[in-house]
């Protein structure tokens, strides 16, 4: 019987949870491992607003399964489940994506913290890139961390393989958040279920957006007259734009609670 490496749950309203299930190699990803991720996206598809990711054990993820790999020419053309096919999902998901960085997250394991929408690390997560050490190039958490970070930190991640703490990564800028092991899910659930409260289509046209700008469009009018497509596509989609907007007029507030952003206004 295939183990179960991809073990789902719905911890909250709206929210799905993906726990990586092989502790015993720091959840490294096996070729069976990124199969059984994919498939749970797949199954996820059109449910949760939002999906967490997380590890078992002492680490979030060690990356691809390097002793698989090496028993293998190590083609990622020979691969029918490649990274970054899993990478491509996770983006392009209509859910919005959360990491909770428990443990160690090396090589692939920050590429996924890259591509999730928010992360939320421990604070003695240990995070790094240790494939210079390899004689390489880190291929997919290289590139995908200097499309996050400013250039100085980016490339000391890869020249140097050290790793950098859940707190230095918070203060970075690689992850949203830091907070203490035994806090990590319960905060990442809370997070969770603050975004879950949102209209699902108005959740999905945003993350659309934040990877359009500034990852392909950063011309400053092409950018806005795109913000202002996406309100169109919204407002077109459901009535939640129309909703707000007369509970806000009335004196109520968001699905989340959150009247901050009406109370200093809008665009």
């Amino acid at each position: 019987m295939t183990p179960d490496l991809m073990l789902l749950d719905h911890p909250a309203r709206g929210v799905a949870r993906i726990t990586f299930n092989r502790p015993e190699k720091r959840n490294a990803m096996s070729r069976e491992a990124r199969r059984q991720l994919l498939q749970r996206f797949a199954e996820l598809e059109r449910g949760p607003s939002v999906i967490v990711i997380t590890g078992s054990g002492p680490a979030f993820c060690a990356g691809v399964d390097l002793k698989e790999l090496n028993a293998t020419d190590g083609s990622p053309l020979d691969d029918p489940f490649p990274w970054i096919a899993v990478q491509e999902v996770i983006r392009t998901c209509p859910a919005i994506v959360i990491a909770a960085v428990n443990g160690y997250a090396l090589g692939g394991g920050v590429t996924l913290i890259n591509s999730a929408d928010l992360a939320i690390a421990d604070e003695q997560a240990q995070i790094g890139m240790p494939e210079v050490g390899f004689g390489l190039y880190p291929g997919l958490a290289g590139p995908s961390t200097q499309l996050r970070l400013a250039p100085k930190r980016s490339a000391w991640m890869v020249l140097t393989g050290d790793r950098i703490s859940g707190l230095t990564a918070a203060d970075w800028g690689l992850v949203n958040a830091a907070t203490t092991a035994d806090r990590l899910q319960d905060e990442t659930l809370a997070l969770a279920s603050r975004i879950a409260a949102y209209d699902p289509e108005t959740l999905r046209w945003c993350k659309r957006a934040l990877w359009q700008v500034p990852m392909h469009l950063s011309d400053w009018t092409a950018a806005l007259e795109y913000g202002e497509s996406v309100d169109t596509q919204i407002r077109a989609r459901t009535d939640a734009v129309s909703q707000g907007l007369e509970n806000f007029s009335a004196g109520g507030r968001s699905a989340s609670q959150g009247a901050d952003a009406g109370r200093h206004g809008s665009d």
